[in-house]
């Protein structure tokens, strides 16, 4: 599988705080990757530094082989992104959002209702295009923000968190939609703090304290560690890491 992204040696500091410690890792194209880990263990610091919306203080991150520290405005339109906390204008209707999510693709009105279209098509959104955002369901939102992030067709797209909040059943179909993607050929870099949501990665990098504890694939994982889900298995590398990190 040719590598879509490869973060080296990937170190972030807010003064004396050391929020990522050198921290390796490689992505393949058309790969479900899951980036798991408590509140505050570096999860969003990573992808906010891939995205180039955070400064990195050592290592490098290279997207399709290009180093984002000198070629980010090359970078951008093979990202998607979609952030942890809802973005859309819950005071504008769905249409509205979409088209102010192509202006800032620099798509024109035209091409960015074509695009819509053929994404409500793709991910099976029945919701009227006219209705307000603030009446929509928790999974309709997201579907929303996940077409919104799709708009400019990106090679990867970062979903922090997606699902939180969400029903059982919404956060199902919404799975399948990323397997959709994945199946298509477009990577999928995904934060979750749900274990029964992992089983979907290729790979599953668990953080803790600003370092990767655990990379591997859910079955090996399961296997490495003798535990027959993967509840266990984080319950298991969180204890037996548990104070290596800490003060």
């Amino acid at each position: 599988m040719d590598t879509i992204l490869d973060i080296k040696n990937l170190t972030i500091k807010f003064g004396s705080f050391t929020a990522v410690d050198n921290i390796s890792f490689s992505v393949g194209k058309g790969e479900i990757f899951g980036f798991l880990g408590a509140n505050g263990a570096g999860k969003t610091t990573v992808i906010r530094a891939i995205c180039g919306l955070t400064n990195i203080t050592s290592g490098a991150i290279f997207i399709n082989g290009a180093n984002i520290s000198s070629r980010l405005s090359f970078i951008k339109p093979h990202i998607g992104y979609m952030s942890q906390k809802f973005t859309l204008y819950k005071d504008l209707t769905i249409k509205e959002n979409i088209l102010f999510s192509a202006a800032l693709y620099s798509m024109d009105s035209r091409q960015g209702i074509k695009r819509m279209n053929e994404l409500f098509e793709y991910t099976n959104f029945k919701e009227n295009e006219n209705e307000f955002v603030k009446n929509l369901s928790g999974g309709s939102k997201q579907v929303v923000s996940l077409c919104a992030c799709l708009l400019h067709n990106p090679d990867i797209i970062f979903l922090d968190e997606p699902t939180a909040g969400i029903s059982p059943a919404s956060r199902v179909l919404f799975w399948n939609l990323i397997r959709k993607l994945s199946g298509d050929g477009k990577t999928v870099f995904a934060t979750t703090h749900y274990m029964d949501e992992a089983r979907y990665c290729f790979q599953i990098a668990l953080m803790r304290a600003g370092k990767i504890i655990a990379l591997d694939s859910p079955e090996n994982l399961k296997r490495i560690t003798a535990c027959d889900n993967l509840d266990d298995v984080f319950i298991k590398i969180i204890s037996e890491t548990k104070g290596n990190y800490e003060s």
